[in-house]
């Protein structure tokens, strides 16, 4: 695992499973690992059972075979299977990890992890700089905690943002432009959502950049007006953190 991660951190696709604030702690950890499975190598085979003490010269012991301090035990049949075996299937998960291309969390996680309740990455600092127009680095997860969870939708009506997410299943016809949001790692996703009411409703799971304008809705609810909608390819970074 460690091979794997320094492998996926010089091919840029790290951040396919960990936040990149991360990558300096994991990539640090994994160096340390390597560097210490290969000097386990330069122990030689039985000297973790030699204690460093002196036990007397050859002729005051009578140890039989493989009995004896600082000996090297006789290496059994079923000892070379289980170590070849195990090698061979370590080996073979370093090497289908390291061959397999890295694939992003689908739209079908994100649509089962999204419950309705405002994100707990969500924190009232990104109200508090929407309530300011400061939203100029929003994306799809600050704007869905802004929609969760602000008591005057009126203020953000009329704001333009430009946003860009995959499709999920929306209401009354319309779709949820949707990101993943990572804090640590991929296990820790959570699912955020924006409701947009476009002419065209692409596929679920297309990938699409849709400039719009927020509207607040007769009955108090936030939602995006898009006036333009591009469908694009997945993006090279497709988490948010």
């Amino acid at each position: 695992m460690a091979v794997v991660t320094i492998s996926l951190a010089l091919t840029g696709r790290l951040g396919l499973y960990i936040n990149p604030d991360s990558t300096w702690f994991a990539i640090s950890m994994s160096v340390l690992v390597v560097v210490g499975a290969v000097a386990s190598f330069a122990l030689p085979l039985g000297a973790e059972e030699d204690h460093g003490h002196d036990h007397g010269t050859p002729a005051s012991h009578d140890h039989s075979p493989g009995e004896g301090h600082g000996h090297t035990y006789p290496t059994t049949k079923l000892g070379t299977v289980a170590t070849v075996t195990g090698g061979a299937l370590a080996s073979g998960v370093v090497l289908l990890t390291l061959l397999l291309p890295p694939a992003s969390l689908s739209a079908e996680l994100a649509i089962s992890r999204d419950v309705g309740a405002p994100p707990l990455f969500a924190g009232s600092d990104a109200v508090t700089l929407a309530s300011t127009g400061d939203t100029a680095s929003f994306g799809v997860g600050e704007w869905s905690a802004v929609f969760a969870t602000s008591t005057n939708p009126e203020a953000f009506d009329g704001e333009t943002v430009e946003l860009t997410g995959f499709v999920t299943p929306g209401e009354d016809g319309d779709f949820d432009l949707s990101r993943l949001v990572i804090t640590h790692c991929v296990i820790d996703a959570q699912s955020a959502s924006v409701p947009v009411s476009a002419d065209d409703v692409p596929s679920t799971g297309q990938w699409v950049t849709v400039t719009g304008t927020v509207r607040s809705t007769s009955d108090g609810r936030l939602t995006i007006d898009a006036t333009e909608l591009a469908v694009i390819d997945e993006p090279e970074d497709p988490y948010e953190y």
